[in-house]
């Protein structure tokens, strides 16, 4: 992006630390930066080239049908209606980025950065007997973010989704699922999660695998098992009856500090792929509004 507007050097980091007589405030953003030093003749006869390119507006047989919107004069001739609520998208987006960079400045970004990158090879590390981490460069590291693969789990019957479902039980979120590579776990730490948070993650999936084994050896069943039931809520372990060939302890307390700190998932499994494909409207019926 700083080369598109037309400044090849980066802004931030611990080089312009070197140069102490080239940082200036900028009082209009209140941060630290570096001034810009007198462009070369190349970089001129570029700029005007590259900012037609950023600012050109969509050309083609598709630009009639730009979306509109009722509150503003913007889209195509034939457009359909607006696509969001605001007619050019969120105005918070970029506030939220600028003051995310503003308050953190060069050195907070770079630590960020650092810590993020630590936290995904940390996790991959910890994963990678367990699970095949997809992507990792030729040292084995991965950059903020490492890919679990789970495919190998279909010999036991068991999915991606099922492992995303089970992690509810263990109180984490599941990760991204099926990208960029269908059947997988994309785990992004960022720079925000603890060593704790992360080890309990990591203890979940390893527990998840270990779930997994005991289907393949045959001690779970196939088709009636943690992982293929979960999440369990609090309804389903309470209930009078426990039909399952697993101990209830076994479906909502799997590991040890879920006694001490349990989140319970508050709907169980559903029918992802008929949501998707069916409009289910949880709304009262026209006729309650009668009155």
């Amino acid at each position: 992006l700083p080369r598109l507007l037309g400044d090849h050097r980066p802004r931030l980091g611990r080089a312009h630390a070197e140069r102490p007589e080239e940082r200036v405030l900028h009082a209009d953003v209140g941060r630290v930066g570096e001034a810009d030093p007198p462009e070369e003749p190349a970089e001129l006869e570029e700029r005007p080239r590259l900012e037609e390119q950023l600012h050109r507006p969509p050309a083609g047989r598709s630009a009639p049908f730009l979306p509109g919107h009722p509150e503003a004069k913007t889209g195509g001739a034939q457009g359909i209606g607006p696509i969001s609520a605001a007619p050019w998208g969120s105005a918070s987006i970029l506030p939220i980025s600028w003051m995310y960079i503003a308050m953190m400045g060069g050195d907070g970004l770079v630590k960020a950065t650092e810590v993020a990158i630590l936290s995904a090879n940390y996790v991959a590390k910890r994963l990678a007997p367990h699970y095949p981490i997809l992507y990792a460069g030729k040292d084995g590291l991965v950059a903020h973010e490492c890919i679990l693969d789970c495919r190998p789990l279909k010999s036991a019957g068991v999915e991606v989704e099922d492992v995303a479902q089970r992690l509810m039980d263990y109180g984490s979120h599941a990760p991204t699922m099926s990208w960029p590579v269908a059947g997988t776990l994309m785990v992004e730490p960022t720079e925000s999660e603890s060593k704790e948070e992360l080890d309990r993650f990591c203890e979940a999936m390893i527990r998840i695998r270990a779930e997994v084994a005991a289907i393949e050896r045959g001690e779970l069943d196939k088709k009636d098992n943690p992982l293929k039931n979960a999440p369990h809520t609090q309804d389903m372990v309470l209930s009078g009856e426990w039909a399952r060939p697993y101990s209830r302890e076994q479906a909502a307390f799997p590991a040890p500090w879920l006694w001490e700190r349990k989140f319970w998932p508050h709907v169980g499994r559903v029918d992802n792929a008929y949501g998707d494909k069916n409009l289910v409207c949880a709304c009262p019926p026209l006729e309650s509004y009668s009155n």
